[in-house]
């Protein structure tokens, strides 16, 4: 993983950089409060490598960790988001006789799909090409997602004799119901970016020059809000997914007395009294 910063108060898509650090499979480039991710394995269409899953589980959490990030953008270079497991890698455990070849449901994709669902900030996915498999899953775990025009969607699962993982069984009948979320998965058929937009999956379609800049501007837009009370209602929303109302409840309550204890909600309640636009510092 490579981590370039850029300088304070200037944010655009990522240049590109140096060949060397190209070759790595996955970039993580910081500014304004924003890391962008950027799955680097273009010529295999981001598939996921052992090398590039390590790298993810360790941005992901280190990513959670850093409070100078207030926003995150995921993305892939090249013509595809990601197409899930590398299955040239995956037969060779096969034919290896590995005793544990899909392993790395656990060791990976499990943690780096609660890793995106659970980021204490909010997670834009920029869908920039084909997304399957566990790449699908990985966009559906994010808390917003862009498309180029170019996007689809393909739960590959079934087409190779698997059942889903990276959360899709979770994720994807909250984003589109039940019905639809099982056609999707037993049929393996793609879903083009109008349709996704159509049916809930993502939250807007773009041209594909305009993707980035389209994810980076939600992006800033959201690291200047009130950092806190996003990852408290995160919290609260994946907690009541599962819960009774009751416990909803006493859960809402839990996070408000978190949230209202911030210096972020004392500055905005000063600043709505005053009929002034709020300044968030994320604290």
């Amino acid at each position: 993983m490579i981590t370039q910063d850029q300088s304070p108060g200037v944010l655009c898509t990522p240049e590109p950089l140096v060949s060397a650090v190209m070759t790595d499979p996955l970039l993580v480039e910081r500014g304004d409060g924003v890391a962008t991710v950027t799955l680097n394995r273009p010529d295999s269409m981001n598939s996921l490598s052992v090398e590039l899953k390590d790298a993810l589980v360790a941005a992901v959490h280190e990513l959670a960790d850093d409070h100078s990030v207030r926003a995150v953008v995921l993305t892939g270079a090249g013509r595809a988001f990601c197409v899930g497991q590398d299955l040239r890698e995956h037969k060779a455990m096969l034919d290896s006789g590995d005793p544990q070849p899909l392993g790395t449901v656990v060791q990976h994709y499990n943690p780096i799909t609660s890793g995106l669902a659970a980021m204490p900030k909010p997670v834009v996915a920029a869908v920039n090409g084909v997304a399957a498999g566990a790449g699908a899953g990985f966009a559906f775990a994010c808390d917003f997602r862009i498309a180029s025009k170019s996007a689809s969607f393909l739960l590959a699962f079934a087409g190779v004799g698997l059942s889903l993982d990276s959360g899709t069984s979770w994720t994807l009948p909250r984003l589109i119901g039940s019905a639809r979320a099982t056609a999707l998965s037993l049929l393996s058929e793609p879903v083009t970016a109008e349709a996704a937009l159509e049916m809930g999956l993502v939250n807007a379609v773009v041209e594909p020059d305009r993707l980035l800049p389209a994810a980076h501007e939600l992006a800033l837009r959201l690291a200047a809000g009130p950092t806190v009370a996003y990852a408290a209602i995160k919290e609260s929303i994946g907690f009541a997914a599962s819960s009774t109302l009751s416990d909803a409840l006493a859960k809402e309550a839990e996070m408000q007395q978190r949230t209202g204890a911030t210096a972020d909600h004392r500055a905005a309640v000063g600043a709505f009294v005053a009929k002034q636009k709020p300044t968030f510092t994320g604290r």
